[in-house]
């Protein structure tokens, strides 16, 4: 039963976003938070970071904007003693590594228990148990359960003594770390000493594991629950398409498992129950890795986590369990046999889900904005978040999943440079797209057995890839005018979307639609019901595919769509899941149904009961537009989901279907830049000097005219990239090339502007009235990508001649683009003259972090002028605030030692910390400016 003493719970959340620590726990705390809140638990967060909804009042009573250290947790504790509820009870389990890290330290430190404050979730012996390799290890041969041979390591000269006694090749891992952070996998002597030392530096303790290496085996999590009493469920058992050696956050996992025989489950599976009763209290969620030897099915433990995990927020979203949700309940004293299925509404939360369909996952990597980096995967996790698709197959899901990552499969699929040694080498270094390389090897003839050997990958896994490349060459020797109808209803069944056919087919995408079309081979829905159709469910959570019945009945209703910003990458991130959150309660509270489209699992615009519907499909044409068709909405809304979305709107408006908000003219026209600076000039506006270039001599030409240095950028740009402050002629040849080898676009080139000061604005418009909500001030000078550099708002040096023209500015462009919602613009300041650099027609990554400054909700207000439900004329925004908030961006390079680190046009941060200050002497001394 509930405990009724825990009537006030602090949360500590996981930080700002880094890789091996992302999103997925903003989704976790956001979930865990709302289930104590029903049970009348007053609730407090602690997070410093400003972009996730989990740091927003619609979430948790109290918002604790702090940096997460032990006098961030005095300062709250004592906050609550004086002024409201002491707070009874701290859970560490749902911000990872970081929650469980800082929880430690205050236990050590005697804060719990000199506040009253109770541990929840788990003892925290069990941390050190889990998280101290060698205690777990030694746990583990106490109760029976094989690990590798390892040994604890905490010198340079023991880790030679071990690898002498262990062999090559062998595993290092550090202890107390996250995403697998000074791990790797060590092949000789020469790599070793430069392996160990890193290992040992980024371990708290300055401890290391090194193991013998079970590279080849196979890998394998369960995400389960258990409660006070030991009843425990399996929520989803996952497999890895990668062999051991690759972390399982860089991995493709599929689930359910499809090579892993019942038997060999029902042993893993004990084995999982017996290691949670072993490791010592601890209630909610936990995951447990294993590694099977694919010639005998040896097993071994690799680790477990008593806490939710990446994998619990994919778990979460396969099977629609909410295993947050259920494991904070469970903290609180509840039982898995007390608490209800919140799918079906009517059977036991005391249940294992069943799956009829097929889930994979795949990483997404932004290599290419570290520059000089070693972009071979192995036991370091690298990838920046993820994406999920789910099928009534593994291929349809496969292909769903390539198609969701924002890497055109086609291309990737047919280059001309392949060759069999290229072939060979990136199968044997994996990276970011060996997957592609294992389909262009059955393409050049290659046998499953050579692949199997160079990359150790299932061969059930490898056959499927193989009957992708088949079906691929059988749809050669069609074209769209004698392709029979069988034909494309056989392929759509396989996954295959419109384009990848037409590419095939050497038509356009508009032809196989029109085709499937006209002899209505239609994509039905699928409901996620967790149960396999066994019960009735009530989850309006669906996915598409074909040739069965549709689950997913549209109503007469009036609804609105929000097309999502998918996988977390560099310069499109949590920020932007924030405001689809807000804009789809919103659009609920306007009396509007809200659909949400999105492919992320990590994101809490996923979760089965924000919107009134939610579509995990990928955000490609074909897929949004099969969901406009069934559902009839009066309209669909971009401008929330980042530069992904905003790419939707040409569609859109060709197929006249009404974009809510900003028009699609209107956003072209701020996209575009050479059109955008034309657009400035006639207004009368400053703007750099500039061109426009389709091709490398054009562009030496116009460099040469308007004056080194030169800002060169094409258009439609996420994040900044591609764009390049040069010097001279072969440095504009060089960069320009390569974009143009990219891109069809033309590039704009522009003078840059050197020891400028950047300013930039946000602003919400009604198509006349302006409300400018933020204008931030950089600490950096132009040409660090405004991501990358340090914001203060308000202003703390501006003159009032300089701040009055940026609002001139503003309030002109906004009203002249006929804006209706938001825009961001970025200005230059250089000898008293503000220059305008670029607008986004859309809502910006600095939103949220205005939003928690001023401690109002904007995107409910543009959302709101959005939709037309609101004009600026009755909304009263009061923006005063005593200090400064100050955004600092977070960098993962500890990740890419070798890579580039300096800061440029591109962005290159992860995360952000939001941190205030009273006065502008602060700021001066903070970062040491004159």
């Amino acid at each position: 039963m509930k405990n009724n003493i825990i009537k006030s719970v602090l949360i500590i959340g996981s930080g700002p976003i880094i890789i091996g620590q992302a999103c997925e726990f903003d989704y976790s705390g956001s979930q865990a938070a709302m289930a104590l809140k029903e049970e009348g638990i007053e609730v407090s967060i602690i997070n410093s970071n400003p972009a996730t909804i989990m740091t927003d009042k619609i979430i948790v009573d109290n918002v604790y904007l702090k940096p997460l250290e032990i006098q961030s947790i005095i300062d709250i504790l004592i906050d609550h003693i004086n002024n409201r509820k002491p707070i009874n009870a701290v859970l560490p389990t749902m911000g990872g590594q970081t929650a469980l890290n800082l929880c430690i330290e205050a236990e050590k430190l005697g804060l719990w228990k000199k506040y009253n404050v109770e541990i929840i979730g788990l003892d925290h012996n069990v941390i050190d148990i889990t998280e101290n390799r060698e205690k777990f290890k030694n746990l583990m041969i106490d109760i029976g359960i094989n690990v590798p041979i390892s040994h604890k390591i905490t010198s340079l000269e023991e880790g030679n003594k071990i690898a002498k006694k262990i062999g090559f090749p062998l595993v290092i891992r550090s202890s107390y770390t996250l995403g697998g952070r000074g791990g790797g996998i060590v092949y000789s002597k020469k790599d070793l000493n430069n392996a160990v030392e890193n290992g040992l530096k980024a371990s708290p303790l300055n401890e290391i594991i090194m193991e013998k290496s079970l590279y080849g085996w196979k890998e394998f999590e369960l995400e389960l629950l258990k409660d006070k009493k030991g009843n425990t469920i399996i929520v989803c058992p996952i497999e890895n398409f990668d062999p051991t050696g690759i972390h399982t956050g860089d991995s493709i996992t599929v689930a359910p498992t499809m090579t892993l025989p019942d038997k060999i489950y029902q042993k893993i599976r004990d084995m999982a129950i017996k290691m949670t009763k072993n490791i010592g209290y601890f209630t909610g969620g936990c995951n447990v890795q294993f590694a099977i030897n694919p010639i005998n099915n040896d097993i071994m433990v690799i680790e477990i986590n008593p806490r939710v995990s990446r994998s619990s927020a994919l778990a979460s979203k396969a099977t629609g369990y909410p295993i947050a949700k259920i494991a904070a309940k469970l903290s609180i004293g509840y039982n898995l046999d007390e608490l209800k299925n919140q799918i079906t509404g009517n059977t036991s939360a005391f249940f294992e889900p069943t799956i009829d369909y097929v889930v994979v996952k795949i990483p997404k990597w932004n290599f290419n904005k570290f520059v000089g980096c070693n972009n071979i995967l192995g036991l370091q996790m690298k990838s920046v978040g993820e994406i999920m698709a789910i099928g009534r197959s593994f291929k349809e899901a496969f292909l769903k999943a390539c198609y969701s990552i924002e890497s055109d499969i086609l291309k990737l699929n047919n280059k001309k440079t392949f060759t069999e040694d290229n072939i060979i080498y990136n199968l044997k270094n994996p990276s970011w797209d060996r997957v592609f390389y294992l389909l262009q090897g059955f393409k050049s003839g290659m046998s499953i057995d050579l692949l199997y050997e160079l990359t150790k990958i299932d061969k059930w896994f490898l056959n499927q890839l193989k009957e992708i490349i088949v079906l691929e060459k059988i749809l050669e020797t069609y074209n769209i005018d004698n392709i029979p109808i069988k034909i494309i209803k056989e392929y759509k069944e396989y996954g295959f979307s419109d384009y990848h056919m037409s590419v095939i087919l050497k038509s356009t995408e508009e032809q196989v639609l029109h085709l499937r079309e006209k002899n209505n081979i239609k994509r039905i829905y699928h409901m996620v019901d967790t149960c396999a159709g066994e019960f009735n469910a009530y989850t309006p959570y669906y996915y598409s595919s074909y040739n069965e019945e549709n689950e997913s009945i549209s109503n007469n209703t009036n609804k609105i769509i929000i097309i999502g910003s998918g996988p977390n990458r560099i310069g499109q991130g949590i920020e932007f899941d924030y405001s689809c959150v807000h804009g789809i309660l919103s659009i609920k509270k306007c009396g509007y149904e809200a659909i949400m489209i999105n492919c992320n699992p990590e994101t809490v615009s996923t979760d089965f009961n924000i919107a009134d519907k939610l579509y995990f499909e990928p955000l490609s044409w074909e897929y949004i537009y099969d969901i406009i068709k069934l559902e009839n909405p009066l309209g669909v809304i971009v401008q929330l989901g980042g530069q992904t979305s905003i790419k939707i709107a040409e569609k859109l408006k060709k197929n006249n279907i009404k974009i809510y908000g900003t028009s699609y003219d209107n956003i072209h026209l701020a996209e575009d830049r050479g059109k955008f600076s034309e657009f400035l000039i006639n207004l009368g506006i400053p703007y750099p000097k500039y061109g426009i270039s389709d091709n490398v001599n054009q562009a030496l030409t116009i460099g040469n005219k308007i004056g080194y240095p030169l800002l060169i950028r094409p258009s439609y740009v996420l994040g900044g990239q591609d764009m390049h402050i040069v010097y001279n002629n072969v440095e504009l040849t060089n960069k320009i090339t390569k974009i143009f080898d990219k891109t069809n676009n033309n590039v704009i080139i522009d003078h840059f502007l050197e020891n400028a000061k950047e300013v930039e604005s946000d602003a919400i418009c009604d198509g006349k009235n302006v409300i400018i909500i933020g204008i931030m001030e950089h600490i950096e000078n132009a040409g660090i990508h405004s991501g990358d550099s340090t914001s203060v708002l308000p202003t703390f040096s501006l003159s009032n001649d300089i701040i009055n023209q940026i609002k001139k500015y503003t309030i002109l462009i906004a009203q002249k683009l006929e804006i209706i919602g938001f825009i961001n613009i970025q200005f230059a300041i250089k000898n008293d003259t503000v220059y305008v650099i670029e607008a986004n027609p859309r809502v910006s990554r600095t939103v949220p972090f205005i939003s928690k400054a001023y401690n109002i909700s904007f995107v409910d207000i543009a959302t709101k002028i959005i939709i037309g439900h609101e004009k600026l004329d009755n909304i009263n925004i009061n923006t005063n605030m005593q200090g400064y908030a100050i955004k600092e961006p977070i960098f993962s390079f500890d990740r890419f030692p070798d890579a580039d680190i300096k800061l440029g046009p591109e962005m290159k941060s992860t995360g952000e910390n939001i941190r205030f200050v009273k006065t502008s002497k602060e700021i001066y001394k903070l970062y040491n400016l004159n």
